[in-house]
């Protein structure tokens, strides 16, 4: 499949360990990264085969944040890298391996650096504040992922960032194929409910 026809699920959680990912991936989940931090390569890898054992019993794309190469040994679908990442990645290593790629941007010269990787999907963030990590960027606003849009052409654009369900409107409206989400489910009361009014927000 190539980059112009894939098409992303609209709702896109992203997760800390392959536990997260049991728990929410059979509420109808399509679409999920395992962004794994923090963790020897051998852990890395049980976390990543046990995600990968879940999504292909449930019918969801697994993306593995970071370890390509731990990603394509197991056969995940996807890989995500940020800027540091894409910069030591083997892309020739990663296209023979079959994984599709997803890239981080923050700003217009990482948007510059991730297109001329040829991704096949592209995200933009933060685009509300987040509590996830620090950030050297200031919030991108959703009308930035309108500019995002035309410059990415028919590839998939990911807004990521600070996501409630009170503004998937706002980046859906704006451009953005699917909504990364992170803390919103995580620090959640209730993470089973909240991924569920994702669930139903997205399908509509």
């Amino acid at each position: 499949m190539s980059a112009s026809r894939l098409v992303l699920d609209a709702f896109y959680p992203v997760m800390p360990d392959a536990a997260w990912i049991e728990r929410i991936v059979p509420l109808g989940v399509k679409l999920v990264q395992l962004r794994a931090k923090d963790m020897p390569d051998a852990r890395l890898r049980g976390e990543i085969r046990g995600s990968l054992a879940v999504c292909k019993a449930h019918g969801c794309q697994l993306v593995v944040n970071d370890h390509w190469r731990l990603a394509a040994e197991e056969g995940a679908d996807f890989v995500h890298l940020g800027q540091e990442d894409l910069a030591e990645a083997d892309l020739t290593a990663i296209r023979a391996a079959g994984l599709k790629l997803g890239l981080s941007t923050h700003d217009e010269a990482e948007l510059e650096t991730a297109l001329s990787a040829r991704p096949d999907y592209v995200a933009l963030g933060p685009v509300w504040p987040t509590i996830l990590k620090q950030m050297p960027w200031a919030p991108q606003t959703p009308e930035r992922l309108l500019i995002w849009r035309k410059r990415v052409g028919d590839l998939p654009l990911v807004a990521i960032g600070g996501l409630r369900p009170e503004r998937a409107d706002a980046v859906f409206q704006n451009g953005a194929d699917s909504a990364a989400v992170v803390t919103d489910i995580t620090l959640h009361a209730e993470p089973e409910a909240r991924v569920r009014e994702w669930l139903a927000i997205t399908r509509r």
